[in-house]
This record gives C-alpha cells, sequence and structure tokens, in this order.
C-alpha cells in the first residue's frame, strides 16, 4: 500500500505528541516506548523509522512542546505593559488548571530534572529547545528594555514560576496547595506587576 508523500510527517508528528503528553503527565522514566506508540495508536516496531533512541525522542517530544506555548506566549506579548504581562503569565502559570492538567502542562515542570541526565544528540537538542523558549520567553514579557536585565528578570521569574508549581503538585493537600499557589501569585505579582 502507498502512503500519502506526508504520512511519513504526520506520523512523526503524531508520535511527539503522543510523548509530550505521556512524559508531562508520567514522567520520562515512566513512559516506555510501548506506551508512547501505543498513545500514538501504532506498534512498537514503527518508532525506529522515526528516531534511533527514546533519548532523541524525549529530546524532540520537548522541542515540540515548547512550540505549543506558543500561542500562549502571543496572547502575553499582546499586552500593552510589562506588569499586566507578568500578570498574565504569573496567574495562568499558577492556576488550579494548569497544576491539575499535568497532560498539557509546562514541559520543564514535567520533566526538566530528566533532561538534565540527557547525553549526546538528545541533550543538544533539548538545549537548543529550551534556549529558545526563553528567547521566546523574553521577546514576549519585555520585561526591562535592558536585553541583559530583561533576560535576568524572565529568567528569575519562570524559575519562581516553576518552582511554586512544582511544590503545588507535590502537595497531596487541595487546601495547602492551593494556599500555596494563592501565595506564589501574590509574592509574584508584587515583584513583578506593581
Amino acid at each position: 500500500m502507498r502512503y500519502p508523500p506526508d504520512h511519513k510527517t504526520a506520523t512523526r508528528r503524531r508520535i511527539l505528541a503522543a510523548a509530550g503528553e505521556a512524559f508531562r503527565e508520567r514522567g520520562v522514566a515512566e513512559t516506555g516506548v510501548d506506551e508512547v506508540m501505543r498513545r500514538a495508536g501504532l506498534t512498537h516496531g514503527g518508532f525506529y523509522a522515526h528516531f534511533r533512541n527514546k533519548s532523541e525522542l524525549v529530546a524532540e517530544a520537548c522541542a515540540s512542546a515548547f512550540d505549543t506555548a506558543m500561542p500562549n506566549l502571543e496572547r502575553i506579548a499582546a499586552q500593552p505593559t510589562a506588569g499586566r504581562r507578568a500578570r498574565l503569565l504569573i496567574d495562568s502559570y499558577l492556576s488550579h488548571h494548569h497544576r491539575d492538567h499535568r497532560s498539557s502542562g509546562c514541559v520543564v515542570v514535567a520533566v526538566g530534572a530528566d533532561l538534565a541526565r540527557l547525553r549526546g544528540q538528545g541533550a543538544l537538542t533539548h538545549v537548543n529547545g529550551f534556549t529558545q523558549h526563553l528567547d521566546r520567553l523574553c521577546a514576549a514579557l519585555r520585561l526591562s528594555d535592558d536585553p541583559a536585565e530583561n533576560r535576568d528578570r524572565v529568567t528569575h521569574l519562570m524559575s519562581s514560576l516553576v518552582g511554586a508549581l512544582l511544590f503545588a503538585r507535590a502537595i497531596d493537600d487541595p487546601v495547602r496547595s492551593d494556599a500555596l499557589l494563592e501565595s506564589s501569585r501574590r509574592m509574584l505579582r508584587r515583584e513583578f506587576c506593581d
């Protein structure tokens, strides 16, 4: 049977989407290639027609996940002031929805520690994707007119957001987790939005 010319590209995108969702939901170590392929509606045997190994899949799935953040970054960039841009990011990132929906959430929170262990081409692919994502955040947020200060402030804000969301997800008491999200939003708004 002959496939359409874009079949391989479409299949690869399907695998990357399934992997990104699975890695964010369960983590890299807990997600095998079999599960990713099952989620993509494919068999394990087809995996190697698209990727050399799991490390390559992890890096490319995370780079693809960074790309899915573009619509949100465009909404942030459209805000008229730095304070409003920061507030939109803070409020959406530290929302109950983001905390509770891991499979569609921030890839850095879900698999950041796993990605630090990648080696070779997989590590390079991830570093490039993460760097590009940070560049996009800097361009969208524009927290300072000075490029170096802007990058420092964006990096500090993102580090704080990632840590707060990670803590909120780790707390199994909903009341305490909600309180942590609220206090983190309040403190970060005070620092970045006033």
